[in-house]
C-alpha cells in the first residue's frame, strides 16, 4: 500500500484528501478552482495505481499510509509540519480552472480522528473563488435539513465558539485533536479566525452526511450560516463518536 501511494503525484494526493472530507468531484473542482474534467483524470489516475475500483477507497488507502507515517514521525521525535498541510489543499494552476483568491476568514482546523498530519493539525487554509456558482449562492439555496443528535452537538458546538469560550470549545473535541493540539494553540488560531467574523446573524443546518473513515467513520454536517461582516458562509463540521458522545475533530468554513 505505502508503494502503491508514494506512486501518486501531489496533486493526486491533494484530491485524495479533499474526497476522505467528504467532497465528491464537483465540489472538490471547486474549491480547488478547476474543472470537473481535471478531478475525475486525478482520481482516475490514482484509482489505477493503487489498483482500487473507488475513489473513496483510494482515498482511505493514502490516509491509513499517512497516518502511519505520521505516527512513525512521532515515535522519532520529528515535528509535525501545520504549514505543510494548509499548503496541500490550496489551488493550484490547471486546465478549467479558476485563480484562487485567499479568504481572510476561510479556514481549515483539526480533522479525521487519527486519520493523517493535514486532518489532524491545526491549519489556515485559502478557498478560492469558484468557477461555477458562488458558494454563496449554493448556501442559499439549500434547504434546512432534520436535526439529529449529531446536528445538535455541532450547533451547540459552534454556539461556544461564537461565545469565544476556546476552552469549552477544545474539551468539546475529540482525545486525538486534543493530543494533537493543545488548548493553547487552540485558542490562539481561534481568535485570529473567529472574532473577525463578527456577530452571528443566523445558522441553519443544510446537509449531513456520513463519511466511511476508519477506525468508525465521521459525521459531516453543513451549516448555512450569516455573520455580520459575512453575508453568506458555509460552515462545516466534522464528529466523531467518542464515549457516547459526537465530539467535533474539524471544521472548515468558506
Amino acid at each position: 500500500m505505502a508503494q502503491g501511494t508514494q506512486a501518486l503525484t501531489e496533486k493526486e494526493k491533494q484530491t485524495l484528501r479533499l474526497i476522505v472530507r467528504g467532497h465528491d468531484a464537483k465540489s472538490t473542482a471547486r474549491h480547488l478552482g478547476l474543472s470537473v474534467h481535471t478531478i475525475n483524470e486525478r482520481l482516475r489516475d490514482a484509482r489505477r495505481k493503487l489498483e482500487v475500483s473507488s475513489s473513496r477507497e483510494a482515498a482511505r488507502l493514502l490516509l491509513d499510509t499517512e497516518s502511519a507515517e505520521s505516527a512513525a514521525d512521532k515515535q522519532i521525535g520529528e515535528a509535525s509540519a501545520p504549514a505543510a498541510a494548509a499548503n496541500s489543499d490550496r489551488p493550484d494552476s490547471g486546465t478549467g480552472g479558476a485563480s484562487g483568491v485567499a479568504s481572510p476568514v476561510a479556514w481549515l482546523v483539526g480533522g479525521i480522528v487519527t486519520m493523517s498530519v493535514i486532518l489532524g493539525i491545526l491549519a489556515i487554509t485559502a478557498v478560492p473563488q469558484s468557477a461555477g456558482a458562488p458558494a454563496s449562492a449554493q448556501a442559499s439555496a439549500a434547504a434546512p435539513i432534520t436535526e439529529t443528535e449529531a446536528v445538535r452537538a455541532a450547533q451547540a458546538w459552534l454556539e461556544l465558539h461564537d461565545q469565544g469560550n476556546w476552552r469549552e470549545t477544545w474539551n468539546g473535541t475529540s482525545a486525538e485533536f486534543r493530543k494533537l493540539n493543545s488548548a493553547e494553540r487552540w485558542a490562539q488560531v481561534a481568535q485570529s479566525v473567529r472574532p473577525p467574523l463578527g456577530a452571528t446573524l443566523s445558522r441553519v443546518a443544510i446537509a449531513q452526511d456520513d463519511v466511511p473513515a476508519p477506525p468508525a467513520g465521521v459525521r459531516v454536517v453543513k451549516f448555512r450560516t450569516r455573520f455580520a461582516n459575512k453575508a453568506d458562509a458555509v460552515e462545516t463540521v466534522s464528529l466523531a463518536r467518542e464515549e457516547g458522545k459526537w465530539r467535533v475533530v474539524g471544521i472548515y468554513m468558506d
